[in-house]
């Protein structure tokens, strides 16, 4: 079980007119999906955005957006660069890989020293 976060890649204030309430102020919002798990932490691809009037706090869907408001979004959306996909491990997953080579060592080293004998 993962849990998945959105970091915020751009926020930025843009003077277009809500089309609910015809207020002037929006927020436009890029964010970008990570996963957190016991093992990895990994940076995915996903870029998700959101815009909301300052007002009424309504969401703007893109069947209500106007010419304006598309300008000001893809001029936006070119200055929200996200960052590389990555994947990191946790320091639980190095603890259990060392665990384990350390009994595949030990039990090379015991076969090959013939200690035990069957």
């Amino acid at each position: 079980m993962s849990k998945e976060k959105l970091v915020v890649l751009k926020e930025a204030n843009i003077k277009n007119n809500c089309p609910e309430c015809f207020h002037n102020e929006l927020m436009v919002t890029f964010y970008q999906k990570q996963k957190f798990g016991k093992f990895i932490h990994k940076t995915t691809s996903e870029v998700s955005n959101d815009i909301k009037c300052l007002r009424c706090h309504c969401t703007i869907y893109p069947v209500n957006w106007t010419d304006d408001i598309e300008r000001s979004f893809n001029y936006y959306q070119k200055l929200a660069i996200p960052h590389k996909t990555s994947v990191k491990f946790t320091s639980l997953f190095y603890i259990i890989m060392l665990i384990l080579i350390a009994i595949v060592g030990i039990a090379v080293y015991i076969f090959t020293q013939k200690i035990i004998e069957f």
